[in-house]
């Protein structure tokens, strides 16, 4: 309930906590919340997390790769970092659980981020571009069938 009609960070990570209840959410949510505060004023609006739903829902392939890598870019220097990617890895771990199937081995979120770096970083220099990381997901068909699947909900 939001009667302000904005959510807080502490309240976002409490209603996503909801949705991953075998799991640590926290750091995920805080990630994902700081994708939906778009203006960085801490808090998320009923505007703000339209418009991202918006995006994810009815966006186009680049806007939705865009708002992936917005998310992806914890910094938001313009680049995805192997830290930043294994934070991610490592918060989207904790908030599966461990009663995940099959059992994941304890490299498993550091494994993730070597196969994604492999695969996104074209020029080798260490971190993943924008246009990088586009050019990837569009060539990826698990990535774009995966981006499909949400197109109808709504």
């Amino acid at each position: 309930e939001c009667p302000s009609g904005v959510v807080n960070e502490e309240t976002f990570k409490e209603i996503y906590s909801q949705f991953f209840p075998q799991g640590d959410s926290t750091t995920y949510a805080h990630f994902l919340f700081n994708a939906f505060d778009t203006d960085h004023n801490g808090a998320v609006s009923f505007e703000d997390f339209i418009k991202g739903l918006s995006i994810l829902l009815r966006g186009t392939v680049q806007e939705k790769l865009n708002w992936a890598f917005n998310l992806y870019d914890i910094n938001k220097d313009g680049y995805i970092t192997k830290e930043e990617m294994l934070d991610i890895m490592k918060a989207i771990y904790d908030m599966m659980g461990k009663c995940t199937y099959p059992v994941l081995k304890e490299d498993a979120p550091r494994q993730h981020v070597e196969t994604f770096f492999q695969k996104m970083d074209k020029n080798k220099d260490g971190v993943v571009t924008i246009d990088e990381f586009i050019e990837s997901c569009q060539k990826d068909e698990n990535i774009m069938r995966s981006m499909q699947l949400f197109e109808n909900v709504i």
